[in-house]
């Protein structure tokens, strides 16, 4: 997956200026980015602080682990099974 130019501190900082009440075109323009690229963060990150954004990064690499391992008992039940079958 590509990362972003942006770190999340900084996509809040651009937020935030947006909730001051800078356009956003003209805050698209002075960061270099696109609308679409604007609102797919306020819809991501709208109302979220430091702390939150860090908690949400938290619980994404635990489901990320979580269905992981799931991936994996999943695949060695189907073995089980298939060997279980052919005896």
């Amino acid at each position: 997956m590509k990362t972003s130019r942006y770190s999340e501190p900084q996509i809040l900082a651009i937020l935030r200026q947006a909730e001051g009440g800078v356009p956003v075109a003209e805050l698209c323009r002075e960061h270099g980015m696109s609308d679409a690229s604007f609102y797919k963060w306020r819809a991501k990150y709208g109302g979220m602080d430091a702390s939150m954004v860090s908690s949400m990064k938290a619980i994404e690499d635990e489901n990320r682990r979580l269905k992981k391992m799931f991936a994996e008992l999943s695949m060695q039940n189907e073995l089980l099974k298939e060997a279980l079958g052919k005896k």
